[in-house]
């Protein structure tokens, strides 16, 4: 590095080799092991071990200070630290979009911007600050800083946008990471035409996010769902041992390590083409917005119908009848949900814990399933079944679930449907 003098930038007086791995096929295999173990392992300590959206966040979000405490520390890449740095933060920005959707309910399109606005300020003052967002040249503290928070907006902004298509609008995870898988492909055909390098580094990386959580989806669900039946447990498991493995390897061959030595260009690269930033995130920003739209517009019309169907057509109902037939429809026909309500309660109650756990996971993907038409007929009383249900997951798929909590989770339930 003696090519390399202080003049060249104020930030290289303090200057240490770098921080980050190459980008290569191992990069990305393992972003989206990270992806898929972010959304897997939020999951598995919030519900399975009954943690709780907020215990989950605080203890994940010391686990990922104490991790980037050591990755600050270090004076070159290694490894080992590095990618569990990601797993933490793919860990805390999920939990990040979910607490703000869950607990504050913060609408996800909000959510979305929010994290666009940011990651985009995030960019600006870092290429004000250095002249250049390129990762080939993290070996400033303060590059690295810019890097790591870029990384958890990624994060979060991928949740954001990944729910906002898979829950929001209804698409599911499948169809949701079929759309981006084919976004990757041609942002990755674009830079092969000359598309910015930067710019297809920054987009891909966050697809890949969503991308992940639709892989662990597949994986987790049930067959009946269309899943390979894992459970959040087994795939965590899984995909952990599969990032050791491939970590282990780029360790031990060194396959993915910059070269140390850097040239005057690698620091300072010729001028971004910004016109061709500009035009390519117009046209994603007018893409998607014509996408939500329209996808909005249909779900409307089909939440209009819905509600239109449990309008009361008998002529002889009396007035407080029709305002009970009003109030309790005003998400339209739950007698599904009540149904598997019963049925879990009635498993509880017979002992039988593994069956309730298997039967509540009806009520979860259907309601799912629903959201998006649901929230629009009634957003505070989906909301106010939504929180129920939530706890009734919890207290079933805790480690070892307790019968009369459950039993009175689950009455509490049914009492919201009804």
């Amino acid at each position: 590095m003696n090519n390399v003098t202080t003049t060249e930038s104020p930030s290289l007086s303090r200057q240490l080799l770098n921080k980050v791995p190459e980008i290569t096929i191992f990069f990305w295999i393992i972003k989206v092991l990270c992806t898929t173990v972010g959304e897997t392992a939020a999951d598995f300590l919030n519900i399975n071990l009954n943690f709780g959206l907020t215990a989950t966040s605080v203890v994940t979000g010391i686990l990922l200070a104490i991790a980037l405490f050591f990755q600050f520390r270090s004076k070159q890449y290694i490894p080992s630290i590095y990618w569990l740095a990601v797993v933490l933060i793919s860990v805390f920005g999920t939990l990040v979009t979910d607490n703000l959707t869950d607990s504050l309910g913060v609408p996800l399109e909000t959510s979305t911007i929010f994290f666009s606005i940011a990651l985009a300020l995030t960019f600006a003052f870092w290429y004000t600050k250095e002249k250049t967002l390129s990762i080939h040249s993290i070996f400033t503290r303060q590059r690295e800083a810019f890097y790591w928070l870029a990384i958890l907006f990624t994060f979060a902004l991928g949740t954001a946008a990944g729910d906002l298509m898979a829950e929001g609008l209804a698409l599911g995870y499948s169809l949701t990471g079929v759309i981006i898988a084919g976004v990757v492909v041609a942002v990755s055909l674009a830079w092969r035409f000359g598309l910015n390098p930067v710019l297809s580094f920054w987009m891909i990386y966050i697809m890949t996010r969503p991308l992940g959580a639709s892989l662990g989806d597949y994986l987790s669900q049930p067959h009946k769902y269309g899943g390979l039946g894992w459970g959040a447990t087994i795939t965590s498991v899984v995909f952990l041992t599969a990032i050791l493995a491939v970590v282990v390897y780029v360790s031990i061959t060194k396959r993915d390590v910059i070269p140390k030595t850097l040239s005057k260009e690698s620091v300072i690269p010729r001028q971004n083409n910004f016109m061709q930033v500009i035009i390519t995130t117009s046209i994603f920003i007018l893409v998607a917005g014509f996408g939500y739209s329209w996808r909005q517009s249909s779900l409307q019309s089909n939440a209009t119908s819905g509600t239109e169907k449990v309008v009361p057509t008998e002529t002889a109902v009396s007035s407080s009848t029709v305002d009970v037939a009003t109030k309790s429809s005003s998400l339209g026909d739950l007698s599904s949900f009540k149904t598997i309500t019963t049925d879990t309660l009635n498993l509880v109650q017979a002992g039988k814990m593994s069956d309730a756990a298997a039967r509540i996971t009806d009520f979860e993907h259907d309601w799912d399933a629903s959201q998006a038409k649901l929230k629009r007929m009634d957003v505070t009383k989906w909301t106010e079944i939504d929180d129920a249900t939530d706890l009734v997951l919890r207290q079933l798929r805790s480690t070892n679930p307790d019968a009369g909590t459950s039993a009175s989770a689950l009455k509490a339930l049914l009492e919201t449907l009804n």
